[in-house]
């Protein structure tokens, strides 16, 4: 046997063709679901992307692997035509180079030459079982539920036809980098149908994308304590790449409650190459943190929103509540509290949250705040424009915390806090649903970096209407509220460029989820009265 390789032979580009045909690969695919709800057909869809990805990440190192031991001049040269084959289907070549070994039996062509068979759900399900088999790091992660009767066979053979189209990009195009932009686009568009239920396991791109450009993850260790379908992480590593770095200049780690999420983020992240600690299964933060003892460098996260069973009663004396007990009734200063308890000593975070994480008086919310501020770690406040998130029509804004404001940057920061109001910024994209511009991060991330003196950026002035930053002995005459809003004042010229059409379509979007957002408290409500009218 020749001598095995220690990585692969010279590959593509990497940077992946710009396929434009994500979305007409959604709607073809939509139209097979049948009478499959979006949660329920998200996973049947995914999971068959997921092994199109590993059979071709397979092909494509076999080939490698082949071309080596049929070249001559190649230290890996092989000359028996047969014991070439042999080689092509030796484990330690793939695994070598972190690449899933799929068996023979649940590679595409397999799946793909079966597609038009009555069996073909179990053929899938095998397939999903065999590679669990082979690959320890997936074991209880793949979908296993193709052969169920109420999965239309003709319906799936025929996704099985049309996921086996892609990777039709240009010759320099991967198929992996193909199959992870398609696979994140589904992400994105399931979460759009699921609406408030899809939003919980998916943090739309360009919110991703600007917490990422603000706090600059080039190297150390990374953390989303609620990582959904792993979006931050995805996001960070292609900073990473597209600022010279490389993957593995970052450590990941993360922890998801929901099983059925935590599955997807193992996934998708494989579909990337990159490897994480999410640990070995889903776990709740509060109850079960699965990093109680690590402090990271970076923390991402999105929060879902006002939770109010999160079983604060069992946790009073937390050791993670430094700055006071959060209410039982919302868990949103104990994701604050506990991010900030995971931060290292020159660490940074961003995160989202409810708007009224910043003025609320309840349950000793506002003495939480003001503490934070207090010891000075809030570096700033990002008011968000509505109507960013799926399911929801909460106002939003993101929180960066710093443990040292004086870390070496131009600009001494300590006892300030940038305030930036956005609420203006993003365009709408459809009746209930709109988006941050690539201008739009681009003038928040400069404005922050700006301040913060970052190495190359302008020099930073405050914004009438946009940003400003107050010290503390302006933040406590707020009453330490820290709406960006009552801190940037109004433009010198403000005026009001939006369309009669769009004004119109974003008012009647808000009033629609403003509806639903009173029925699902309505329908609570009622729910918790019967159970107090029943003795529970």
């Amino acid at each position: 046997m020749a001598r095995k390789p220690s990585n692969g032979s010279p590959k593509g580009n990497g940077n992946g063709a710009n396929i434009g045909f994500e979305d007409t690969l959604w709607k073809a695919a939509d139209k097979l679901r049948g009478h499959l709800d979006p949660s329920d057909y998200k996973h049947v869809a995914l999971g068959l992307i997921f092994l199109k990805y590993v059979s071709d990440a397979f092909l494509e190192r076999q080939s490698e692997i082949l071309a080596l031991a049929a070249d001559p001049t190649s230290d890996y040269y092989v000359p028996d035509e047969n014991d070439r084959a042999s080689e092509g289907e030796d484990r330690d070549y793939y695994t070598a180079v972190n690449v899933f070994w799929v068996p023979a039996d649940a590679r595409w062509s397999t799946i793909q030459d079966s597609a038009k068979l009555p069996t073909i759900g179990k053929i899938i399900d095998d397939a999903m079982v065999a590679i669990e088999r082979e690959n320890v790091s997936l074991k209880g992660v793949l979908p296993k539920d193709y052969a169920r009767p109420t999965l239309d066979k003709t319906r799936l053979g025929g996704l099985v036809d049309l996921i086996g189209t892609i990777g039709i990009g240009d010759k320099e195009s991967r198929s992996k980098d193909v199959l992870g932009r398609v696979y994140e686009y589904f992400l994105g568009k399931f979460a759009g149908a699921e609406g408030r239920a899809g939003g919980d396991f998916f943090t739309p791109r360009c919110v991703v994308r600007l917490l990422v450009m603000m706090i600059e993850p080039f190297k150390g260790r990374v953390y989303d304590p609620c990582c959904g379908s792993s979006g931050m992480f995805i996001q960070s590593e292609k900073f990473i790449v597209e600022h010279g770095g490389k993957l593995g200049d970052i450590a990941i780690y993360g922890q998801e409650s929901n099983p059925a999420t935590w599955r997807l983020a193992k996934m998708n992240l494989a579909i990337r190459g990159i490897e994480a600690n999410l640990g070995q299964h889903n776990a709740d933060t509060f109850h079960n943190d699965l990093h109680r003892d690590q402090r990271f460098d970076y923390i991402l996260a999105n929060p879902p929103f006002n939770i109010s069973d999160w079983g604060g009663e069992r946790l009073r004396e937390d050791v993670r509540w430094k700055y006071g007990a959060p209410p039982v009734g919302n868990a949103n200063f104990a994701w604050v509290e506990h991010i900030v308890h995971h931060l290292a000593p020159n660490g940074i975070a961003g995160f989202v949250l409810a708007n009224g994480s910043l003025s609320s008086n309840q349950s000793g919310e506002g003495e939480i705040r003001r503490k934070l501020v207090e010891a000075d770690l809030v570096d700033c406040i990002v008011a968000l424009p509505t109507q960013l998130f799926y399911g929801t029509g909460i106002p939003a804004c993101l929180w960066f915390v710093a443990r040292n404001k004086a870390d070496g940057k131009l600009r001494d920061r300590r006892g300030e806090t940038l305030f930036i109001d956005g609420r203006k910024l993003g365009v709408l994209v459809d009746k209930s649903h709109r988006e941050l511009t690539a201008d739009d991060i681009d003038h928040i991330k400069s404005t922050y970096h700006a301040w913060r003196g970052e190495q190359g950026a302008k020099a930073y002035s405050d914004i009438a209407g946009f940003a400003s930053a107050a010290d503390l002995v302006r933040i406590r005459e707020q009453g330490f509220t820290l709406t960006p809003g009552r801190y940037v004042g109004t433009e010198d010229n403000e005026t009001d460029d939006e369309t009669l059409e769009n004004k119109m379509s974003y008012l009647v979007s808000r009033l629609e989820n403003q509806m639903q957002e009173s029925f699902l408290l309505r329908q609570s409500i009622m729910s918790r009265l019967s159970g107090w009218k029943n003795g529970n």
